[in-house]
This record gives C-alpha cells, structure tokens and sequence, in this order.
C-alpha cells in the first residue's frame, strides 16, 4: 500500500478534498453548555461526514467525544445515491464530501435532524442514538421544530412535516404548478446571497414561514456533455444577468396547513435575502431592491402578513449581505452590518459599536451583553495585519479581541460556551478550542492529513495603494539561483479573497513555487479590504482589478527575485476571466495564462452578483462590452504579440456554464490568437473527482514549463 509519505502533493491535495477530510466542522453549542456537536469524517481520506457530541462534563468530570450517527451503519454499507436536488443543493454550497454534509438541531440540540441518500434521519443527542424516519423522498433540508416534537423537510416541491417519531407525515404546501416549488432557495439565493434555506420555523413551534418560488418566467438552459451523447441534457432554470429571476412569495403556515401570504412591495423589493425569527421579536426580513441600492428590514404581522420597515439602508454604489444579520437582539434592537464614515460597521440600534479600525465581516452569535463578530483589521487599524480575520466580543463599552496570535479565527458560541477554531502560517491545518468563559477546557481532535509540503508566504503590502500580497519562492531557493519565472496566483474578484494569515490557503501556491517558479498571490481592489470603498470601486470597471495586480508585480520585483522577462498567471472562476484578461489586454507584461472556468461574457451570469457591479444590460450594454473578454474591446488590438493561452472548463458547470469558454476560443480564433482549450468531462464549477483535481495541477505546471521555461 502506498504510504502518505510517498504521496506526491497533488495527489495528497486531491484525495483529501483540499485537506478538509478529517477536519471537524459546523459546530453548535447546546444551550445549556453541556455538549458541542459537529461534523467530521473518520481520516483525512475519507469523504462520509459523521456526526458527532462532544459531552463537556462527562462522569468522570472530562470533557469526551462520542459518535452520535455513522452513515456507514445508517445505510447498512451501501453508497449513497443523491437526488439532482440534493447534487444543485451541495453545488450551491461547494460542499464536495459525503455521508452528513449538513444537520439542524432543536432549539435545546438535543434531536438532530439530516438528510443522507434522499432519506430522513435523527440523531438523539443525549441518548447518543440514531434512526430513519420513514418520510417521503427525496428528502431535502430536514429541521426539526425548537419544540422538537416535528421535522420540517421539502421533497418533490412541496413542504412536508411529520412528527418526530416518525408519524403524521403530510405536506403543508404542495406546488401550484409545473415551476413551482415551497420550502427550497432559488438558484441565485444559494449561490449568490448566501440564503441557503427556504422555510423557517416560529419559535412557538406553532407555524413556518415558508418560501414558494416560481421559476415560470425564468430562462431556460441547457446543459450536456458531449462526452456521454446518450444522456440527456440537463434542464436549469438560469436568470442571466437581465432577465427574469425566479417570483419569490412568502407564506405563513400553520401545521394544519392553513396559509396567509406575507405582503410587501416586491415589484420594487424582489430579493428575500434574509429571513430571521427568534423569540425577541416578530419575524424579520430583509429584502433588497433588483439593483441592490436599496434594502428594507420588515418585521412581519404574524396574524395579517403585513409588514411594517423597520429601516432602510440605501448605498448609490450596491449595499452587500452579511452573515449572523439582520436579527434581534435579545432586548428587541435590531443587530445588522452597515457601511457607515467609509468603515464596515456593526450597529445595535442607531449606534455604531464598532469604527474604522474594523471591517466587520460576520455576526457570529448575540448574547444578553455583547455581540460575538468575526472582523478584519480596517484602515485605522495601529498595525498591518495581512490576512489575518479575528474574533471580537462587541458591546456598548467596548471592543474585545477573543483569538489571539496571527491567523484566521472563527467561532461559535451559546452562552459561556465558545468554539474557537484557528488557523495559522506556522502550522497546517486548524486548531479547535472549546472556552469556557474564555478559559480552555477541551481541544476537539482533527482527523485531516499533514501536507507533504509546508508552504511559506512572505505575507507584504505592495505598491502605493498597500496591495495585500503573499510571495512564495521554492523551498530550496538560494539567492544564488538568481531571478525565477513569475506565477501569478488570484481570484481578485469582488467578495473573493486569497490572501490569508493561514499555511493551507497557500499549499497550492507553494507547490507550484516548488516546481521553479515564484508566485505571487495579490488581493487587489473588490476583494474584502480595507474599507467598503476599497471593495466598491470595482463598480462598472472589472478590467481595474487587472491594474492592481500589475502594480503589485512591479511594486514586489524591487523585494524579490522576479524575472519579469518570464511572467504567467493562473485563475479559476473570476481569476480565470482575469487570467485570460491579463494575457489579452496587457501581453507586454503576462506571457501565459491559464484560464479555468472563466467569465467571459458576463450577460451570461447571473442577476444578482452581475448587475450588483455592472448593473442592467439592457440599459449599459457598453459597460457590459468593455468588461467583456469576447467583444472586440475584449480582444488585444491585432498589433499586439498573441501570447499562450490555456482555457479549462467543465462540461458539466451550471454555475459558469461551457458557453464561457467555447465563446472566448471563437472569438479567439476568428482574431488568429493562439489558444488551447481543455474540456472536463462531467466537471462542474467544483472539481471534487479525486483524478481530475490531481491530473489538473500536473497539466497546468505542464503547461507553464513549455511556455515559459523552455
């Protein structure tokens, strides 16, 4: 049997799901503080999450692990089979593993809810025993009420309940048509807004809010592969940016079936971004007008329907969302995350708690006296903390760090009881803290393999504008070596960020470093920053995040051992439109590109993160034209040297679909520019195929020599 140790890195990289197998994740504290509950698998290769407690005073007084649901035993050993629902659900999510991927628990965490093979389970957590619950398949999103007496799940398009013992299953909301569906996000809420549900229970346990989606008016696409002509094509209902999205209603449902729809003017407010409802207040939502300018927070008359604004926020740029808001506080305030005095920050009420020396990224838990927040350091901040993210108790006297030393720190909490996960640049994988009252009393043990390589980024702030930047150079680098081949490394994109306090965000780049080159990894202008005005100036100009990493190769050269002579970059997503933008527009300065799953004409993407940036197309074609890479302002002028360019797309995406791909290389042929295009046979946006991930790290380094070490 082959050893870890004699695994090379893009296998190792690719059988352990991005080192992610093995790692525990999605904890919940019980409210009493009496146990953690989260997911992990049993090694750093295998893909079946299983869900486990960990009781915090067991008889001995110690803190001890114990596995509350197998999939293996569940499913009696035999694989799982996943619905195309489930299959969108987890595209939506980028989740690539197996077995429990995802659980809800009642408001005391004591009855676990979860979805496996299309089929309902519950874990008791106390009892620390698992069972099926004979429900209608295929199952989606099971919750279990706060009362835990029922479970909530949608299949087949309507919203089902059942008892939690297994009886009285029935459905609440059947769809009404053939586009219809209750109880389940719509395509650009899950990949867009971050809503990844469709129904939410009353606190009460008496009632849902419960979504009906119609995708009636939106358009329909095709996707197929080519490589499998006898599979039919795959039907996806796409709002491309300028036309319609989904019709989004909401409805209040009792469990005896009875509805009354929620009324707000959704001619003006289409987007449902959020929906919160808790105990300290009516139900709140959050919805945001088609340009994202402006959004109204609406508190819901559980007996009407009607809502009354609770407030407004309006931006003459675009307004984000944020994760943890809008809620009540426990006194009845509303919590949210606003862009105020040029600094993101958390207000309670009317009050800003926080200022400009924070950029407040995610309300993770509010308590009786404070706010838990995930925040990076903002422009006013005393000293630079490059791709550091830490965690801060938040309240009217005062701001507290809670993570401590450099790296990227998330948390979790109920009451005194606070999980603290923590990431680092000098050592792999992540640490997890159970704190009591901000003391340690117990570490929750990581199954995920230790990289055969250990990356080493000079983390740096670059040119005038401060770039954020990560440099890596080969392990067994000598300055005698002298200057290397440049590989440039980003995403760049709006709300996408590379650089990170943290070993494993940059083992990728570390292994191509290794192979000859020095990378440079650069979050320029749109990527989460310093200030909502560093993120928003990307508005109508994609082509300047190009600019930025231009600026911040040049500022580095002067620091480290660039040959600018011999200069590629590579990207996936928007890094793969930047890639191909890099290698088209500025050829005097990038000599290859490798462009994967790349936008290239974004009135192909869709509504929600297209229009945010470069609004309607039916009313700024140009702005849609200068950013796009398929226009004839999207082609270098013929003058300009062509240089190598890779493109790589899934067959299978529905996120960036083919067409991307197969528009840019017509265009790139029809202008006699040099080009080789690698289609993926059965990929979508995600690669979670063990070979495929690790064939397309050798093909790409492949690549790279031949153009720019020959």
């Amino acid at each position: 049997m082959t050893t870890r140790t004699q695994l090379s890195f893009p296998r190792q990289y690719a059988r352990t799901q991005r080192f992610t197998l093995g790692a525990p994740r999605s904890f919940t504290v019980a409210p009493d503080g009496s146990r953690v509950i989260f997911i992990r698998s049993a090694s750093g290769t295998d893909r079946a999450g299983r869900l486990w407690v960990l009781d915090l005073e067991d008889g001995g007084g110690r803190p001890a692990e114990r596995l509350a649901a197998d999939p293996d035993v569940l499913l009696g050993g035999v694989g799982e089979e996943l619905s195309a629902g489930e299959r969108a659900r987890r595209e939506r999510s980028r989740e690539g593993t197996a077995g429990i991927v995802g659980y809800a628990v009642d408001r005391a965490a004591e009855l676990a809810a979860f979805a496996l093979s299309g089929r309902l389970f519950t874990a008791e957590l106390r009892a620390g025993t698992a069972r099926e619950l004979p429900a209608r398949g295929p199952v989606i999103d099971p919750r279990p009420s706060p009362d835990g007496r029922h479970i909530a799940y949608a299949a087949g398009g309507a919203l089902r309940i059942m008892g939690a013992e297994g009886d009285g299953d029935r459905a609440l909301a059947e769809p009404d048509g053939a586009h219809i569906t209750y109880g389940i996000a719509e395509f650009i809420a899950a990949e867009e807004m971050g809503r990844a549900g469709g129904f939410w229970w009353s606190p009460e346990s008496d009632r849902l809010l419960v979504a009906r989606v119609d995708e009636s008016e939106v358009r329909r696409w095709w996707i197929s592969d080519s490589a499998h002509p006898e599979r039919e094509p795959q039907e996806l209902a796409y709002p491309a940016a300028g036309t319609p999205n989904a019709d989004v209603r909401l409805f209040l449902v009792t469990l005896a079936g009875e509805r009354t729809e929620v009324s707000w003017d959704r001619s003006r407010y289409p987007y449902l971004a959020r929906v919160h409802w808790s105990d300290a207040g009516a139900p709140l939502l959050l919805v945001q007008a088609r340009d994202q300018r402006t959004q109204r927070y609406l508190a819901v008359d559980t007996a009407t329907g009607a809502t009354r604004t609770v407030h407004v926020d309006e931006d003459p740029v675009w307004l984000d969302l944020f994760p943890g808001v809008p809620a009540w506080a426990p006194d009845g305030r509303l919590v949210r995350i606003a862009d105020e005095g040029g600094a993101r920050v958390l207000a309670v009420a009317d009050r800003a708690l926080t200022g400009a020396g924070l950029q407040l990224r995610a309300v993770l838990d509010i308590g009786e006296n404070d706010v838990l927040v995930s925040a990076a350091a903002g422009e006013e901040a005393d000293a630079p903390e490059i791709g550091e993210i830490h965690v801060y108790r938040v309240n009217e006297l005062g701001v507290e760090r809670i993570s401590e030393g450099p790296g990227v720190h998330s948390a979790a909490r109920s009451g005194p009881v606070t999980v603290l996960a923590s990431s680092r640049t000098d050592s792999s994988g992540a640490t997890v803290q159970i704190l009591r009252d901000g003391k340690q009393i117990a570490v929750v043990g990581s199954h995920a393999e230790r990289p055969v390589l250990t990356a080493r980024p000079r983390l740096r702030e670059a040119g005038v504008r401060r770039i954020p930047c990560a440099v890596l150079l080969p392990s067994d680098y000598q300055e005698s070596d002298g200057p290397l081949p440049v590989l440039m490394d980003p995403y760049a994109g709006p709300h996408g960020q590379r650089v990170y306090a943290s070993q494993n965000a940059h083992l990728t780049s570390q292994w191509f470093a290794d192979q000859g080159f020095a990378v440079v990894v650069a979050d320029g202008r749109g990527s989460p920053g310093r200030s909502p005005g560093w993120e928003k100036e990307v508005k109508d100009n994609f082509p300047l995040t190009l600019d930025d990493q231009i600026d911040a190769l040049h500022a580095l050269a002067s620091s480290f051992p660039l040959d600018l002579g011999r200069v590629g970059i590579r990207g996936w997503s928007y890094g793969g439109y930047l890639a191909a933008l890099a290698v088209l527009r500025r050829p005097d300065v990038f000599h290859a590109g490798i462009a994967g799953a790349p936008v290239t004409d974004f009135r192909l993407y869709d509504t929600h993160y297209t229009e945010r940036y470069l609004g309607d197309p039916r009313e700024r074609p140009e702005v849609y034209a200068m950013n796009s890479l398929v226009t004839e302002n999207g082609l270098t002028a013929p003058e300009n040297p062509s240089r190598p360019l890779m493109i790589i797309h899934g067959l299978a995406d529905d996120n960036v679909v083919m067409a991307h791909s197969l528009r840019l290389s017509s265009a790139l042929l029809a202008a006699g520019r040099e080009h080789e295009v690698l289609p993926l046979s059965g990929v979508t946006h995600m690669t979670p195929q063990e070979q495929v991930a690790e064939n397309l790290l050798r093909v790409q380094v492949g690549f790279l020599r031949r153009v720019l070490m020959a």
